[in-house]
This record gives C-alpha cells, structure tokens and sequence, in this order.
C-alpha cells in the first residue's frame, strides 16, 4: 500500500483494498501499542492541527498519534489562526506548507479542506467539516471488523439526521466495503440525492446494499450495528432544537429498538453523546423540551442510558480507535516505514 503524499479528505477518493488496507495498519499499530512497542518512525516530521470547532477525541487522537510516531504537534485552536479572517485559506496553505510536513483541518466548510489540499504541497487530513468525517469512519470500521471479523455483508443501521457529515460519511464507506447501510429518518433528513446515487453505484461493484427508511423498527430488524449520531450539530442555532427533537424522537436508540437487532448486535455513537443530564446542554433541553416530548425527560435524546450503557455498547472501544486509525493514516500518508 502506497499512499505516500496522499490527502485524506473524503472516502470518496479511496478504494475498498485502500481502506482495508489503513484499517489492517490500524490494528497492527494498536497492537504494538498494547504489547510495549514504540514505532518512533516519523521522528524528523511536524504535523499542524487546525480546529475551527473544539473537539475532544479527533484532537487527542491527532495528538497522540503524532507524539506516538515521534513528531512534533502544533494546536492551533479556534481563536489561534487569522485562516479566513485576515488571511485567505490558500495564503495560510501555502504558509503552513512550507513549515509542517502534514495539515489536519477540522471546521465548517468541506471547501476550506479542499483549498487546503489543493495549495499546501503536503498531506491535509479532513478532522471533520460540514461534509464528511472520514476519520470518524475508519475508526467505526475498526471497531466493527474488531468485533465481527469482517466488513462484507454487515448490516449497519443509523438513525437520526442522515444527512449530516456522519450520515454521509458512513453511507460512502459502506457502499465502498461491501456492507448493508440503512438510514432511518424522515425523508427531509435523507442524504442529498446525488450523494445516494453515486453510493448506489458504488455498492454494485463492492456488493454493498443502501437502502433509506422512514421506519426506525423496520431498519433496525437484523442489523448487526445500530449507530447513531446528535442530534443538532455544533454550530448549529438553538432555535432548531425543537425543530428537530419533534422530527426525530420516533429514531431515539431505546432497549426496545436493539432487541429487534441481531442477539450480537452492537451500539455505536461517534460521541459526544445526549444520554442524560450530566452535561449543561443535556439539563437544558431536559427542562425546555421534556414536558412536550416525555422520552427526552432526563435528558436522553438520541439514544437512552440504558443502551449506551449497556453491554452492547461499544462506544468507548470506538472511541479509543481514533487515535489508532488517525495515527495510521498520518504514517501512510507520509511514508513511515512501517506501511
């Protein structure tokens, strides 16, 4: 596997074998990490982070994974860069290109990731835009081969807004790996249609199935992953809240919804997650929105405690798998030794 000066913006760009093969990579370096052993081999490289939106896992992940194969790491939070305020984003590409070896970008517009990669003159890895998150999706797909051995032929059901960066993002892997995706939601919800095409034929290659539902129970029979995703996206207003709440509550993730799944099955949630009220926004829509809609009373909106809690869950495992499929993507894509 070759993909030495490779951008990873959208799945879109690579192939069932590239992905697998990132995936494999991901494994082994998790392994070596749980067994003691180091792989310092990207000692003489610098790798810049930029964020737009705050994040925990995607900026932890790129972090220690760049500390973990011995580079330097520079966080450049959202108050941090002048990146479309005072300077363009190709002026700050082609600045940040010639001082760091790779360009992590997470921020609103799948755009300012494409002007990144475009002017950069090195690697740029998408950390999430408005578009796509597709190192979210190779740690879901980790966790998943993980747990099932395999990707072909898995049913994997999403519920919720499908048609936001995980909605999308899953949908293209799935169709790429050969897997059964079913997007539960109601049709204003469902992923742009020229998005769906482009899936569908992907899948007729890789043997994949897409499939939209409005049915929430009728997606979630006989799936092998049930997954779900906020509501409300950061950066998105407060006032479409309830907006959303009423169109999605009948896609909550309940114990009643996993057991039509298979007696296997297995939860997960990109996280962060609305399953109670430890959190202020979770206190928040629990005293605004529970009286008109009883089943987010506590504070549960996308999925319930009891499910993420529960021992299907698999949302911590998935979590921890971002370190190691970003880390993985960072040493493929600047030509460590070990790919």
């Amino acid at each position: 596997m070759n993909l030495k000066g490779r951008h990873f913006i959208t799945l879109l760009d690579y192939s069932k074998e590239e992905i697998m093969g990132l995936i494999d990579l991901s494994i082994k370096l998790k392994k070596e990490k749980k067994d003691g052993k180091t792989h310092k081999v990207l000692s003489d490289k610098n790798v810049v982070l930029l964020f737009q939106k705050d994040s925990t896992r995607t900026r932890s992940a790129f972090e220690v994974g760049a500390f973990d194969l011995g580079m330097g790491a520079t966080y450049v939070g959202p108050s941090g860069s002048q990146m479309g305020k005072k300077e363009s984003v190709k002026d700050t590409a082609r600045v940040l290109g010639r001082m760091y070896d790779g360009i992590e970008f997470r921020g609103y517009r799948q755009s300012d990731v494409e002007i990144l990669a475009e002017h950069a003159g090195v690697p740029v890895w998408n950390g999430l835009t408005d578009k796509y998150h597709p190192t979210q999706i190779l740690a879901d797909f980790m966790t998943i081969k993980e747990s099932f051995g395999t990707l072909q032929g898995i049913k994997l059901a999403y519920f919720g807004d499908a048609r936001n960066n995980m909605g999308n993002s899953l949908m293209i892997g799935a169709a790429k790996m050969g897997m059964h995706f079913v997007a539960a939601a109601p049709k204003s919800l469902w992923p742009d249609e020229v998005l769906i095409k482009t899936c569908e034929a992907i899948g007729e290659a890789s043997g994949a199935r897409i499939e939209l539902s409005e049915n929430a129970f009728e997606a979630a029979k006989d799936a092998d992953v049930i997954y779900t995703d906020v509501w409300v996206s950061m950066g998105e207003p407060k006032e479409v809240w309830e907006e959303r709440i009423k169109a999605l509550v009948p896609y909550q993730v309940t114990p009643k919804l996993m057991m039509l799944a298979k007696e296997k099955a297995i939860f997960m949630h990109c996280l962060p997650a609305f399953h109670g009220e430890d959190t202020d926004m979770g206190v928040d829509i629990a005293s605004a929105f529970g009286k008109k809609y009883p089943s987010v009373r506590n504070g549960e909106l996308e999925v319930t405690d009891a499910v993420i809690e529960g021992p299907q869950s698999v949302v911590f495992e998935e979590a921890e798998n971002r370190m190691h499929t970003i880390k993985a993507v960072m040493l493929a894509t600047l030509g460590g030794s070990h790919v």
